[in-house]
Formats: structure tokens, sequence, C-alpha cells
């Protein structure tokens, strides 16, 4: 009687189901190294985009914000004195309203560098007005030197940053506003963190809305912390006073000061 060996078949069997675990670990790997890829191919992308938001929006806009620094200057039509000036504490010539969009001052923070300086634009659309490097105006907000709250608005990080260090305004630094007819000279005297809703910070008498101002006050407003938008870092100013481009400079822009 022949003898039934059951070894080939049982190691057929074997080898056969070792053959099913191997392409099954060969999906898996597949599938693995392919979101893998994915995720590097992310990485990567996001990478550029940081890199494109952070940097090359600067570099591109940082050409832009002294172009429209001297064409809102070219309008000016009282010249330009280079010498050091009283400041005048009565009230300053007014500012008529412009259109949305359009450049009526510039800004220069000492604090910040004796180069700095912006320009000041009406509005605050994103792509209009913010992402050209441009300190925006609130509209219906005091404009600069009048009664009420002259309210600013710019980007802390990209395109420009015009306020990237605003945290390191200290309470009494001066902040000098340029307009056609004058030198508009505020001082620091408050900041604080918020969050988005808190629009009374730009009310006539900032966080008293229906209050009637009686000052002449700045405020700046943008993002913090830095890389996000959950809250708003705001810094306010007084008018300390004024000077007339015809007499001459607040003597925080003369060189030397």
């Amino acid at each position: 009687m022949p003898v039934v060996t059951t070894e080939a078949p049982t190691e057929a069997r074997r080898r056969r189901a070792g053959g099913g675990r191997r392409a099954r670990r060969s999906a898996a790997a597949v599938l693995t190294g392919l979101v893998g890829e994915l995720l590097l191919t992310a990485g990567v992308l996001v990478g550029l985009f940081v890199v494109w938001q952070v940097f090359w929006t600067d570099l591109e806009v940082r050409d832009d914000q002294a172009a429209a620094v001297e064409e809102i200057r070219s309008t000016f039509t009282e010249p330009e004195v280079e010498r050091s000036a009283e400041l005048r504490t009565d009230a300053p010539p007014a500012v008529e309203p412009v259109g949305n969009a359009v450049g009526f001052a510039t800004m220069h923070v000492p604090r910040w560098g004796a180069d700095y300086q912006v320009p000041v634009v009406e509005g605050v659309g994103m792509w209009d007005v913010l992402n050209t490097g441009a300190a925006g105006h609130y509209p219906g907000t005091a404009m600069p030197g009048e009664v009420g709250n002259f309210a600013l608005a710019a980007h802390r990080q990209s395109y420009g940053a015009p306020f990237a260090q605003i945290d390191k305004l200290e309470h009494g630094d001066r902040v000098v506003v340029e307009t056609a007819q004058a030198w508009l000279v505020y001082e620091v005297t408050e900041d604080y963190v918020t969050t988005p809703d808190q629009v009374d910070v730009i009310a006539p008498v900032p966080r008293r809305p229906g209050e009637e101002p009686t000052a002449r006050t700045i405020t700046f407003t943008t993002c913090h912390p830095l890389w996000s938008t959950r809250e708003r870092w705001i810094t306010h100013g007084e008018l300390a006073g004024w000077v007339p481009r015809s007499e001459g400079k607040p003597v925080e822009l003369l060189e030397g000061s």
C-alpha cells in the first residue's frame, strides 16, 4: 500500500500563504511610501509659501513703500525746511478726507529707525491698501491732528510689515505724521492686547463708545501674536504738538537728535 505524505502540500500552502503576506506587505509599503511622499511635498509647499509670504512679499513691497511715500510728498506744496522748530499746541491745519486707497500722509517713528517712513493711505482693505505696505486709515475715524481718534491698521509681518516693531514702542516715544501743511507729533501713552471683536479701540474716545472726544489721539492696531490673527495689539498716543512745514521740523526728525 502506497505511503501518503502531506509534507509537500503543507509546504506549498505555507509558501502560498507567505507569498500572500508578502504581497499584502508590499501593498502597504507602497501606500506608506506614497503618503510619505505626499506629506513631504506638502511640507515643501508650505515652506515655500512661508518664504513667499514673509520674505518675498517684503522685498516686493519695500520699493513700493518708498515710491508711495515720494508720490504723496510730491503733492505737498509747502516747502520742507531743515531746521528745528518749536512745537505748537493750538489746532493744527485740517486734513481733508480723501477717497479709498488714496495716500494723504506719511508716518515716521524714530524708535524704529531714522529711515523709517511709510505711506498713510485711506481704507483698510487687504489687497488695495494693507498689502501695499501702507498704514491704512480706518474710514470714519479722525483725520491727522483732528479732535478724535486717528486710527490706523497695518501688517506686523509680511508685505512690508509697517508695524513689525509695534511691541518695541515705549510710553513717551514720539510718532510723527507728515501732512501737506504740518508735522504732527504724537506721544505714545498706552498699549495692550485685546480680541478682534473689541472694535471700540478705534472709537472717538478709545474703549468709551458714545463719549464725546476732547483729545487728539492716534491708535495703531495690528495682529498679535506673530504668525497669528487670534488677538490684536493696540497702541494709543496723544498729540503733543505740531510744526508748520514752512517753519521747520520737529527735533525728533533732525539728524543727531
